[in-house]
């Protein structure tokens, strides 16, 4: 199949596109953003793609445009996060559009991997758009009190959660050391869970340096939904691996979409990315603006760090993490796309803008960016703020 004349400017797709769109071609390839939800969409598209006998080929890139073209008349390409190639699945969340694709599509789409992509896009499970799914995954999910980890090892799932950050987050024995003092019982009982995320609660929204936003942020720790047959503990476990995995091993993440064995591997991704990410708000050099907050760092995960820092650290609304070779972006206000009447350039275009000023790249959306490039990181900094 040809392209079908949508540029990367136009809007996302629909279902009955994405679905019309795949429906009797030789072979799909899906392009899928390197997050958690996209990587969680590509996988619940792709198991459509099986279920009707449709080839297939998945990757997951930082760039997913730069990868987006068609390659011959008979082949349909899919952009998964981002805009671009012959069909897009955006929205809040890309894996309910996924899913609603699938569905359409004839496959029997996987409700708890469309919501585990949910949770990574920073959506609450079962709001307006995520309701239906809720519902189609039945008594596979169930409710509990306690807190989202991946693992049925606690310490090991808050020392290395991204779904918050606390002065423990990182260091295994801290964690160990804080649950010691809550005398838990073996098995945890819902007294004992609801004591684990009291301690949790306040232990990231309690500190002098936490932001007003935290105490919202750390819900979607909270109250987990316990998976009864997933690959994972609970479904913010999963949607954390989803995440973590789509930055570090890419490949790897891919395979754990489609249903494959991946958990060990993954897992050990998970820790390290995590550890990685939390150093970042506990040993970087910060720096505060009009309207931006900086940390800089000679190595780290940017895009999870900057998440984190403008979820639990950062006073200003704009929080970026950057080092030597890359740079990530987030806003944590109601940032509209351009709007050059209201001094206004989305978080995507800033970090292009920036990217080129230094000889680099730069992508994102109106509230994400993120760039790579071979510049001092007080260089870049200068062309970001020059550019917003």
């Amino acid at each position: 199949m040809s392209t079908s004349g949508r540029t990367a400017s136009e809007d996302a797709s629909t279902a009955s596109e994405v679905a019309a769109a795949l429906r009797d071609v030789d072979f799909v390839r899906i392009v899928a953003q390197a997050d958690g939800d996209a990587l969680a969409a590509s996988g619940v598209l792709a198991r459509a793609c099986t279920d009707v006998g449709v080839p297939f080929q998945v990757s997951s890139t930082r760039f997913p445009t730069h990868h987006a073209e068609s390659r011959d008349d008979k082949s349909v390409v899919v952009t998964v996060g981002t805009t671009g190639g012959d069909v897009s699945l955006l929205g809040r969340s890309a894996s309910v559009a996924a899913y609603e694709a699938a569905d359409e599509l004839g496959g029997s789409p996987d409700p708890v991997l469309a919501l585990a992509g949910v949770v990574a896009a920073g959506v609450l499970p079962g709001d307006d758009e995520s309701a239906h799914l809720l519902d189609a995954a039945g008594d596979r999910l169930v409710r509990r009190s306690g807190v989202a980890t991946p693992t049925n090892d606690l310490a090991d799932g808050l020392a290395h959660s991204t779904l918050v950050h606390a002065g423990f987050s990182g260091n295994l024995e801290a964690v160990q050391a804080k649950l010691a003092e809550l005398g838990l019982p073996v098995d945890l009982d819902d007294d004992a869970h609801r004591r684990v995320a009291s301690l949790v609660a306040l232990s990231v929204a309690g500190p002098e340096g936490a932001t007003p936003r935290a105490s919202d942020a750390v819900e979607r720790a909270l109250r987990p939904y316990e998976l009864a047959d997933g690959p994972f503990a609970t479904l913010g476990g999963y949607a954390d691996v989803l995440e973590a995995v789509a930055r570090e091993l890419p490949g790897t993440g891919v395979a754990l979409a489609l249903g494959h064995d991946a958990r060990a591997p993954v897992l050990d991704a998970w820790r390290d990315h995590a550890s990685a990410a939390h150093a970042v708000l506990h040993e970087a050099t910060t720096g505060r603006y009009d309207g931006l907050f900086v940390a800089r760092t000679n190595d780290a995960p940017v895009e999870t760090a900057a998440r984190l820092l403008g979820d639990f650290r950062s006073p200003e609304p704009i929080a970026l993490v950057v080092t030597d070779a890359e740079a990530a972006a987030v806003s944590v206000d109601d940032r509209e796309p351009d709007d050059p009447e209201a001094g206004v350039i989305g978080l995507g275009n800033a970090m292009r803008q920036a990217a080129s000023a230094v000889g680099g790249d730069g992508t994102g959306s109106a509230r994400r960016g993120y760039a790579r490039f071979d510049a001092d990181a007080k260089e870049f900094l200068s062309a970001f703020r020059e550019a917003l």
